[in-house]
This record gives structure tokens, C-alpha cells and sequence, in this order.
């Protein structure tokens, strides 16, 4: 059932709002403006939205996630894991890869066209309450899509919800709500500009998700970022539940899943000890097949394997920061190891901070290098790219653009001459753009719908 939408306009001083939106684009249009006014940090202003809207946060019971890299993928076996025995799950995420109401889904479902235009019509209502889009009171992009998470998992009557937070953990949107279990996967150096220029600090921010007497899984971390969380974690009486400690230094205990890569199973770790938690949280018997449901993980991008129309092999990753550059190298060599050919890998990046290490690895093991920029005005430039490629790299360089490498449906331009395949890694911007022409459906612009960090 559609909410109601009345199409009308109102004004205020020289600000012209929609309080409804008859189409999509219109829809789009205006959540893109709202991310010229810049990310807005802390919980107080989305706890007023919320309770604008009901409360919608306190309707189902859910697991919370932050930590630096894997919260995607952790979140999606949690997902895959709670389905599979027979829940009604909300899955929220970010950024998106292709379209938008890929944030918002239920039982993977994701939000449609309409639902969006419909839910937004409905919050933009209650928004108006605090004044106009740029005041210090009104909301943010990221908490109308928080928001419109919240309702639609309400609505949806869900039995659970995963919920990723969108930068660090303390100040998050999301950080509203009252979990039945939180989840650190990892932590390392990025967005150091927002969050501290430390392992340390990093940590303390993630560690702001957990509440009081609510456990808290613990992924592999580095031993200064567990020495914060279990100090966070004491002061609010939060049992740990440590996938180290669960699972011991030897990779070949942890679970195993079918998206590719030590570093996943770490993830499935953590997933896995979660839902075990989640259950108990909430009464639920433990179900007997969460290793096989971690076998049926659907979550793009993540050294994710097509064979194009023309029997070619691509690869497709969102290795975007330092802490992926080291994975990225583990899964390049044992690609190498396996096949004995060097790839064409194809490479943009959001930062010259992160694409220093990222291409750093690249050379080690590419026959060519395609630089490219992101449809991103965060994107490295090619000449920043470039100039982050080591002085030593033997192989060649060129620079392209996604249009040009994916002229078509299923097929990519790019032909490597000994055999190799080609692997796109860097931004999740890019990876959604290759998605997206792969499949031939315009993505949304992603470049404006994520907010500005100021």
C-alpha cells in the first residue's frame, strides 16, 4: 500500500520545498540537494526526526555494525544467515552501487521507484517541522535514508534488521537505535580526517555503537583497537564475544563462505557469532544450518567473477583504502598462483591517501594498469593516479574511462594480450558504474547522492 502523495510545494523565505513528489526524478532531485549542505555529525537531530516519525527505530529488534572495512559483507551473511531461518529481515547499507533503493531492503528486496517517492513525500512532510534544508536542525541526506530504513522495516512488519552504520559509530545516524547485538568487524586507517589520526581513536569512534549490557562480536582486530573496545565495552557492561578468541589464529577454523578470500571468512566469523548472539538475544533457538547459509551470500563487488559475452573473465572489487590493499595483494597473488598470468587491472580511487597503497599493490602484480576516474567529485584525478603508481612498475599504463572500457551489455574493450584477466578495483563508485554498464541500466548518480563531509 503506497502512502498518500500530494503534490504541492511550499515556501519559505526564498527556499522553495517540495512537500511531496510525483516522480522519481523529482524525488531524486531533491534528496541530491540536500547533500550540498554536507554530512551532519552527532544523534541529536536524527533522535528528533525519529521521534517525529514514531519512533519507527523500536519496532524490530536488530543487529548494529561499524568498523572499517567488511561491514557489507558481514552484514550481508547476517542477512543470508537470519533468512535463512525463516526471519523477515531489513538489510541497510551504504553507499549503493547502482540504484539507490539498493540501501533499504527486505528479504533482499530492495526498496522500488515508487516506495522511494512515496516514503520521501512522507519524511520531507515531517522535516518541514524543522525548519528548511542547510538549517542546523534539519536533516541530513543520510538521515532521510536512515529514516526511510527505519519506516519501511516497520511497515514491512520485520523480525529483524541488520544495520550498517555510514561513518564510524558514535555520532552515526543509525546510533539511535537500541540494538540486541553490535558488531565490530575491523578497524584501520581511513577517514582519519574525521575520525582521529590513530588505530586508537578510530576504535573509539566504532566502540561508540556499543550499549550498555549488549554484546558486542568482536572481528579480528589489531590488538590496540581490542584493547579499546573491551575497555568500551566494560565501562558499559557489555559481554565480548571475540572471533580471535572463538576461532583461534588459524584461518582454516574459520567458517567458510562462498564469497572468495581469507579475509571473508573472518567476516563469516563474525557473522556467524552475531546471529548465534542475536538468537539468544531474542529467545530463538540457534539454527542448525548457519554454516550452509553462509554458503548462499549474495553481495556484489566483492572479488566478484563474470564471464562476459564474449567468454572473457572480469573481476570486480571495492578495494578502496589501505586496509583493503593488503587483501587486494592476498587475492591477486593467489590469482597469479592459479593462473599464471599477470591481469589488466582497471583502477579508480576516491582520495590520493588511499590510492597510493592500493596501486602500490596493483604494480606488484598487473601486466597493465587502466586509470580511471569515478564519477565522484572526491575522485583522484588521472595525473593523481598516476602519480601513485610506483616509479619501478615495468608494466604499461593507460588512462580510459568506463564509457569507453564498457562500451556495451556484458562486454568490456579491454583485451589483455597474455591471457590475463581483467580485474576492476578501487572506489565502490566505480564498481557501481561498472555494474551498471554491464547490465546496461544508467546508474544513479551516486556522486550526488552521498553527503559531503565537511
Amino acid at each position: 500500500m503506497r502512502l498518500p502523495v500530494v503534490a504541492a510545494r511550499y515556501s519559505r523565505g526564498n527556499v522553495v520545498i517540495w512537500s511531496a513528489f510525483m516522480t522519481h526524478a523529482e524525488t531524486i532531485a531533491e534528496l541530491c540537494s540536500l547533500r550540498n549542505h554536507g554530512s551532519k555529525f552527532g544523534i541529536d537531530r536524527m533522535r528528533g526526526f525519529a521521534a517525529a516519525l514514531g519512533s519507527p527505530q523500536q519496532a524490530f529488534p536488530c543487529i548494529h555494525l561499524a568498523g572499517t572495512n567488511g561491514k557489507g559483507s558481514t552484514a550481508a551473511m547476517l542477512e543470508a544467515i537470519l533468512r535463512g531461518s525463516g526471519l523477515r529481515v531489513g538489510l541497510y547499507t551504504s553507499p549503493h552501487l547502482v540504484k539507490l533503493g539498493e540501501r533499504v531492503q527486505v528479504n533482499r528486496v530492495p526498496l522500488s521507484d515508487a516506495q522511494i517517492c512515496d516514503y520521501a513525500a512522507a519524511l520531507y512532510d515531517v522535516a518541514k517541522k524543522f525548519g528548511v534544508p542547510g538549517d542546523e536542525d534539519y536533516p541530513s541526506f543520510f538521515e532521510f535514508m536512515t529514516a526511510m530504513a527505519f519506516s519501511h522495516f516497520k511497515r514491512e512488519r520485520c523480525d529483524a534488521a541488520v544495520i550498517e552504520t555510514g561513518l564510524g559509530g558514535r555520532l552515526d545516524a543509525t546510533n539511535i537505535l537500541a540494538p540486541n547485538v553490535c558488531v565490530i568487524t575491523s578497524i584501520g586507517l581511513d577517514h582519519c580526517e574525521m575520525l582521529g589520526d590513530s588505530i586508537e581513536k578510530i576504535a573509539a569512534e566504532k566502540a561508540g555503537i556499543i550499549k550498555n549490557g549488549v554484546p558486542v562480536v568482536m572481528g579480528v582486530v589489531p590488538e590496540a583497537a581490542e584493547n579499546v573496545i573491551r575497555r568500551v565495552a566494560r565501562e558499559r557492561s557489555a559481554p565480548v564475544i571475540s572471533a580471535r578468541e572463538k576461532f583461534g589464529a588459524d584461518i582454516k577454523n574459520f567458517p567458510e563462505t562462498n564469497l572468495r578470500g581469507d579475509h571473508q571468512r573472518r567476516n563469516a566469523a563474525a557473522a556467524k557469532l552475531a546471529a548465534e548472539a542475536f538468537f539468544a538475544a531474542t529467545m530463538r533457538n540457534v539454527p542448525a544450518g548457519i554454516d550452509g547459509f553462509l554458503q548462499n551470500v549474495n553481495w556484489a563487488a566483492r572479488w566478484d567473477t563474470r564471464v562476459l559475452s564474449d567468454g572473457q573473465t572480469l573481476v570486480i572489487d571495492v578495494a578502496h583504502n589501505a586496509e583493503c590493499a593488503v587483501v587486494l595483494g592476498e587475492m591477486l597473488k593467489a590469482d597469479f598462483a592459479t593462473t599464471k598470468a599477470k591481469p589488466t587491472v582497471v583502477c579508480g580511487v576516491l582520495g590520493i591517501a588511499r590510492a597510493r597503497p592500493i596501486l602500490r599493490t596493483i604494480a606488484d602484480f598487473a601486466a597493465k594498469i587502466v586509470l580511471v576516474r569515478p564519477a565522484q567529485d572526491r575522485a583522484c584525478t588521472l595525473a593523481e593516479l598516476r602519480s601513485c603508481i610506483p616509479a619501478d612498475f615495468a608494466g604499461e599504463i593507460e588512462e580510459s574511462s568506463v564509457a569507453r572500457l564498457f562500451p556495451r551489455a556484458n562486454f568490456c574493450s579491454e583485451k589483455p594480450a597474455n591471457g590475463g584477466k581483467v580485474i576492476v578495483a578501487g572506489s565502490c563508485y566505480l564498481a557501481g558504474e561498472v555494474l551498471a554498464a554491464l547490465s546496461g541500466t544508467p546508474t544513479e548518480p551516486c556522486d550526488l547522492l552521498q553527503d559531503k563531509l565537511r
